[in-house]
């Protein structure tokens, strides 16, 4: 028989994960990411095509700056 217990705390720890990034969607969104000038979004009548292309660059650039400064040696 295995021992269950790693996989447990993983599933745990992804689960955390998961409810940060969701927390963290619902606060980008309050502040204005996904609706920047920059933005493609194309409606037609039956379509609606969105790439949030200035908020993936500005989300890009802050969590490089937030690894540089918690990863650097």
């Amino acid at each position: 028989m295995t021992e269950l217990s790693p996989l447990g705390k993983f599933l745990i720890l992804i689960g955390f994960f998961i409810i940060i990034l969701g927390l963290s969607l619902i606060l980008l969104t309050k502040i204005g990411i996904g609706h920047l000038p920059g933005d493609i979004m194309v409606k037609r009548s039956n379509f609606t095509f969105y790439f949030p292309l200035m908020s993936s660059i500005i989300i890009s650039l802050l969590l490089t700056l937030i690894l540089n400064l918690f990863l650097r040696k």
